[in-house]
């Protein structure tokens, strides 16, 4: 059974969250504070995260931050905040998506069950690029000095292997794949996150900045992959 993690302070929330989760068929744990969050994913299987970013003695971006490297679940925050600072700021600490208080439950739902779909699919995909690698010979991308190997899903920079979530590596494969073509951030949106995401392209701008931060030399003044202003994103090979 699909089993979900709920970190949130607020009891009468948490409880909402689980009995609508619960009566949609998913194995629910609840915790009321964010200590020790990283240890429980790390020694139990959860296959989503929803994360309250207001916690006592850590916030949720915290833990976003400590966790989003170790472990490759979705992670969904909830909050009061509604600032378009305070989701980029979640989004750029590696959530896949952000959900504002007051909410409607069913939302919530609709939400957790396409991140479940969609990272069911990419995983399914890594685990048959893998398998297809006894057969086939890797094919890599070299630009500069990182190194993209498209079939087994890893990137080098010089010798350091860097961690890539699923989507940050869909999206630098696109990219890659098709070299010194404009696309816009609506075009990529699509193409990466697809018609059943809630969400929208402001989201690729925060991955493009996360992978710069990974692969460029200076992620302020990037030479890998440029922004055409007005137009969209660009990888030069």
């Amino acid at each position: 059974m699909t089993k979900i993690l709920i970190i949130e302070d607020d009891e009468e929330i948490a409880l909402i969250e689980r009995d609508y989760l619960e009566i949609s068929g998913y194995e629910v744990e609840v915790k009321n504070d964010g200590r020790n969050v990283a240890e429980l994913l790390l020694k139990e299987k959860f296959d989503l995260l929803i994360l309250d970013l207001m916690l006592p003695g850590i916030s949720g971006y915290d833990i976003c931050r400590e966790i989003r490297d170790k472990i490759n679940i979705p992670i969904l925050m909830v909050t009061a905040k509604t600032e378009t600072i305070d989701k980029i700021r979640g989004l750029g600490l590696g959530a896949d998506d952000y959900i504002a208080k007051p909410f409607d439950p069913a939302e919530l739902v609709a939400r957790v069950k396409s991140h479940l779909n969609r990272f069911d699919r990419l995983t399914h995909l890594n685990q048959e690029t893998e398998q297809e690698e006894n057969r086939v010979s890797e094919h890599t991308i070299t630009v500069g000095n990182v190194r993209i190997m498209t079939k087994s899903w890893k990137v080098f920079k010089g010798e350091e292997e860097i961690k890539f979530p699923h989507r940050e590596f869909e999206l630098l494969k696109f990219l890659a794949l098709n070299p010194n073509i404009v696309f816009s951030k609506e075009t990529l949106f699509e193409k990466i996150w697809g018609f059943d995401y809630v969400g929208d392209s402001a989201t690729v701008t925060v991955h493009i900045n996360r992978i710069r931060e990974k692969i460029e030399e200076d992620s302020k003044n990037p030479q890998i992959i440029d922004t055409v202003w007005g137009a969209g994103y660009r990888l030069n090979l």
